[in-house]
């Protein structure tokens, strides 16, 4: 179980978030929704251990995940909204370097497990700034599930993506989710964060003002609200 209490998150004299609560378990994919500036990708960035909250705590199993530290860090899989690959090496040592990291075992035949997942076999010995935007992207997600983590963080993870590597990333996230991987992605895209979760969570001015998980029920309200919220600005 993921808790998160309160959590506050200032730059300056800029709150970006403002006391949040959330609850989430293992195989469940939760997708953060809400306009530019809302506070998404603070929460990601913070779940990540890669910034650290001005208040409040974030637990996983009850412990505080900034106190375990690397022990935590090696269960988490994460993609930004900048791939963070590194341009002038190939496709196939980005992900060895990432193996390395995280001591997976039988690198080589891990790393030609993922670059066939994400549909790259065939790039695999390109540098990867030759690579397209979506390619780029596919690859940051297969870097992020080399370790199989137990929790999957993505930040607007359908950006440059065509319809073709959108279905083959819906179909790594539904794995992921079958084997009991918690995946939180956030998106301005309301119609796309909805069909790739089960439970959407609104978020507007560093606030959670939605939690839902009848989706089937609740898509007409929740999207008059968040028409209501995109039109008050950020």
């Amino acid at each position: 179980m993921l808790t998160v209490r309160g959590l506050t998150k200032s730059f300056g004299n800029r709150p970006v978030l403002a006391g949040i609560d959330l609850d989430a378990q293992p195989g469940e994919a939760l997708a953060l929704v809400g306009p530019n500036g809302a506070g998404k990708t603070t929460l990601l960035r913070i779940l990540a251990t890669l910034t650290r909250p001005s208040g409040g705590q974030v637990s996983l199993d009850g412990a505080d995940i900034f106190r375990a530290g690397a022990a935590f860090r090696r269960q988490v899989g994460f993609v930004s909204h900048q791939t963070l690959l590194y341009g002038d090496l190939t496709a196939e040592r980005n992900l060895s370097l990432a193996a390395d990291l995280f001591d997976v075992s039988d690198c080589a035949g891990r790393v030609a497990e993922v670059l066939d997942l994400v549909g790259l076999s065939g790039r695999r010995d390109e540098p990867v700034n030759r690579l397209s935007r979506g390619m780029q992207q596919r690859l940051a997600l297969g870097r992020a599930l080399l370790h199989e983590p137990d929790i999957l963080l993505l930040d607007e993870p359908y950006t440059g993506l065509d319809r073709a590597a959108a279905q083959t990333t819906d179909g790594l996230l539904r794995h992921a989710i079958e084997r009991g991987c918690l995946v939180m992605l956030a998106t301005h895209d309301l119609e796309r964060g909805a069909r790739a979760a089960d439970r959407v969570i609104l978020l507007h001015r560093g606030r959670k003002v939605y939690d839902g998980v009848d989706w089937a029920n609740l898509s007409a309200d929740l999207g008059v609200v968040y028409d209501q919220f995109t039109g008050l600005g950020n």
